[in-house]
């Protein structure tokens, strides 16, 4: 499903413009990765929650290139944990 598809079934099931549904799910967008980009969780009942964690410098080795050596500087990645209504009905 893409964004615009999102769009479309929240315009169709809640009788909104197309516009009014845009605008709701931007909203919804935004803040979720405002939160995150704070460092909270986001937590969507019955769905799952969103979070970031960091990963440390690690050093990587490509396949079959024990010489070239490369390090990866430690960042920030949002994780999924599904949560147990969504894991029943996607399993």
């Amino acid at each position: 499903m893409t964004k615009s598809e999102l769009i479309d079934i929240i315009a169709k099931k809640a009788h909104l413009p197309k516009k009014a549904a845009k605008e709701a799910v931007d909203v919804v967008f935004d803040e979720i990765s405002r939160s995150l980009e704070k460092g909270d969780k986001v937590v969507i009942s019955s769905f799952g929650t969103f979070y970031v964690n960091k990963v440390d410098d690690k050093l990587v080795v490509p396949f079959g290139e024990e010489s070239e050596k490369q390090v990866v500087k430690s960042h920030r990645v949002v994780n999924f944990r599904v949560g147990k209504p969504l894991r029943k009905k996607v399993w």
